[in-house]
């Protein structure tokens, strides 16, 4: 005889079973299944840095996301904006991020002759000042570009921060412990070239 399935007030509970497979699917697909409404070109932000710049053996730079030429990010918010008829994204994200050291450079050829341990990209909000976090890597080395490991995501932001990061208030900032033969060498630059690629949820 064939071994009749379970049965709970008057159904078999595998129907049952397979009904909430099917739910919990559905819900995941809906959940996931959500694609960008734009992603940016490669915007790209230029940071130097020589001894005289370092404090307590900290290389620290900042600079403004909109200072390169063309404005790259504001295209991109501009070109989501469009796609969802005038409204803001609701989420920003950082896809990716790499660093490399420029060829404007002198004094040094490979990224660990610059830092020493872990490097660090935030974004700093014009007039709060909060900071988050982007991306980091620990002790990169060669020339580059190498990749950080990202984890930025808009979702973590006041309501008056997520304002500023549409509009482009605020500062890439990059910081990592310096070596002993940077920070004592008065005629090396590092040219620090970070490239984000940023995408924009509806």
């Amino acid at each position: 005889m064939q071994p009749r399935p379970v049965v709970a007030e008057g159904r078999p509970v595998m129907r049952f079973r397979s009904l909430a497979v099917l739910v919990v699917g559905a819900v995941l697909a809906v959940g996931c299944g959500k694609d960008p409404v734009g992603t940016s070109s490669s915007v790209g932000i230029n940071l130097k840095s020589k001894a005289s710049d370092i404090n307590s053996g900290t290389i620290e730079q900042d600079k403004s996301i909109t200072s390169e030429s063309s404005n790259p990010y504001g295209a991109f918010v501009n070109d989501a904006r469009a796609k969802l008829d005038g409204h803001d994204p609701s989420r920003i994200t950082v896809s990716s991020l790499t660093l490399l050291l420029g060829a404007q450079s002198s004094g040094v050829t490979t990224l660990e002759q610059v830092f020493s341990g872990k490097v660090e990209v935030l974004f700093v909000m014009n007039d709060t000042n909060h900071s988050f976090p982007v991306g980091s890597i620990q002790a990169p080395t060669g020339s580059g570009p190498v990749p950080l490991t990202v984890t930025f995501d808009s979702d973590s932001m006041g309501t008056d921060d997520r304002a500023k990061l549409l509009n482009g208030s605020f500062k890439t900032v990059i910081r990592g412990p310096a070596t002993a033969g940077f920070s004592s060498n008065s005629s090396a630059v590092a040219d620090l070239q970070l490239t984000f690629v940023f995408e924009a949820f509806e």
